[in-house]
């Protein structure tokens, strides 16, 4: 699948870098996942299903895309996850020097790494906040620590980490979710909102967030690498959303694990719409 031209479809005045103030990074990379592979197709699904959604937002009446999105080139290494970490580092780190809002669109969580330690270097006191249906606390797995399976180990040992919707966790996991008060347990939110002052009051001014898209339920985002049952809604996850990106100062974001069914093109327009009205929400006041 070939990548559209940039976020949106949309026309070259608004996808200037020089005037644009967010920057689309696309990292399809897919090398360390263990069950459905496809993730790397993911960014591409993502900015084809985008150039079809309609840029009007109506809850906001607003259209975040004047603001100006470039998309860059997509990052190019395939295997080794340690040196596509450092490739996207290093891709991150140019854009903010340029005072861009840099959104990292994956491919598989471990694209997570690289986005998260240079905004957590670049910004002071940046807390991460993820959601998800995996834990991802393993500190090392099949031989690498850059691998999916560790990207919140990595980001814990940068900052505050809050983890929303986790509901799969291996044996060794259990102690760091379990009755943690940072640790909002599917079972436990997915069905009310009396959590989200907790969550927030958990978290820095500046916040990076990281979104697995397994976070949501399968019966709404069906094209994930490891999708898990009983995950949360689109409602109430922009709900919680919308006051985070209100009440913090979001300073980036990635939105990861987009693993595209080719029959079924709903995960895909979910993912874009996703990243778009978080950029609603962050830049329309």
């Amino acid at each position: 699948m070939e990548y559209e031209n940039n976020f949106c479809g949309l026309p070259e005045e608004y996808c200037d870098y020089k005037k644009a103030k967010i920057v689309i990074l696309p990292a399809p990379f897919d090398a360390t996942s263990t069950w459905i592979k496809g993730a790397d197709k993911g960014p591409a699904a993502l900015l084809e299903a985008s150039a079809n959604m309609e840029t009007y937002d109506i809850e906001t009446d607003s259209e975040v895309y004047t603001q100006g999105i470039f998309t860059d080139e997509p990052i190019k290494e395939k295997k080794s996850p340690e040196k596509m970490t450092a490739e996207l580092k290093s891709r991150v780190l140019k854009h903010i020097k340029s005072k861009k809002y840099v959104v990292t669109i994956g491919g598989e969580h471990s694209v997570s790494a690289g986005a998260i330690a240079t905004h957590s270097e670049s910004f002071d006191n940046v807390s991460i906040i993820q959601f998800d249906a995996h834990a991802d606390l393993r500190n090392e797995y099949h031989g690498s620590k850059y691998n999916h399976a560790c990207v919140m180990a990595r980001a814990r040992e940068l900052g505050q980490v809050v983890q929303v919707g986790i509901r799969s966790a291996a044996v060794e996991e259990g102690p760091l979710i379990q009755n943690v008060d940072n640790v909002f347990l599917a079972h436990k939110i997915y069905n009310n909102n009396d959590w989200f002052d907790k969550c927030l009051s958990k978290l820095t001014k500046n916040v990076y967030l990281t979104i697995d898209l397994d976070a949501f339920d399968p019966a709404i985002m069906p094209g994930t690498g490891t999708p898990e049952p009983g995950g949360l809604g689109w409602y109430q996850t922009l709900d919680f959303l919308k006051r985070l990106m209100t009440e913090k100062n979001v300073v980036g974001f990635d939105v990861v694990e987009l693993c595209p069914i080719p029959a079924n093109k709903s995960s895909d327009f979910l993912a874009a719409k996703l990243v778009y009205k978080l950029l609603t929400y962050k830049f329309v006041k």
